[in-house]
């Protein structure tokens, strides 16, 4: 699902080289959820940005359900972040004025679909979520863990093959963060979607099928 062989990242930072991924590989599985963690500035962001496209590799290779992803350029990605990703925050990113369900149809919209099976598929995300009963609430009517549901919903609402989540549980205290890690390891056992999350909390991460250690840019295992 998800290969990176021997990537690096580096860049400038006032005249500095910084190396922000050095020789990374590693190896995920559709239907798995796995982990990184690791203290700030070890690289977990970086690479969950290079798998997303977001940022490109300055070495190695990505490739995502077996093709390489080397050749890529803005609208390869563009495509594949609506078609074939998607992306959970720590900062939840939803639009103040609308309610949960106009958030979470925004990605199908963009898309161009529309029509009853945006309803469909909204109401289906809501429920998958326990935020039906919450879905004419905007943002600011809602707790952080509910804010973090609705945004989880919207990743998933286009029905993507791959999840990438930043720091999902980082604004939340830790009853709301262990529902959403909880949320999060089903989609992989109920609907085989493969699951990558950057973490600090040692308590998220050993909820993954597999855990990754990052110290320095580099993979520790």
């Amino acid at each position: 699902m998800v290969t990176l062989v021997r990537v690096s990242k580096e860049y400038l930072r006032g005249g500095t080289l910084v190396m922000a991924l050095q020789e990374v590989t590693l190896d995920v599985s559709q239907g798995e959820f796995c982990a990184l963690v690791g203290p700030s500035g070890c690289g977990k962001s970086t690479l969950l940005n290079l798998v997303a496209g977001v940022d490109h590799p300055t070495g190695g290779e990505i490739l995502l359900d077996g093709r390489s992803t080397s050749g890529f350029v803005d609208r390869d990605w563009t495509r594949l972040r609506r078609e074939f990703v998607g992306m959970v925050f720590q900062a939840f990113h939803l639009i103040p004025g609308l309610t949960a369900e106009e958030n979470i149809a925004l990605p199908l919209l963009l898309n161009g679909l529309r029509g009853k099976e945006v309803g469909l598929r909204v109401g289906e995300c809501l429920e998958s979520v326990g935020m039906r009963h919450r879905q004419h609430h905007r943002p600011g009517e809602l707790s952080g863990g509910e804010q973090q549901r609705v945004a989880i919903a919207r990743a998933l609402v286009h029905r993507p093959q791959l999840i990438l989540a930043d720091e999902p549980t980082g604004n939340l205290d830790s009853a709301s963060g262990a529902e959403v890690v909880a949320l999060l390891r089903s989609l992989p056992q109920q609907t085989g979607q493969t699951v990558i999350m950057v973490t600090h909390s040692e308590a998220a991460a050993l909820q993954a099928d597999r855990l990754y250690r990052m110290k320095d840019g580099r993979v520790e295992g």
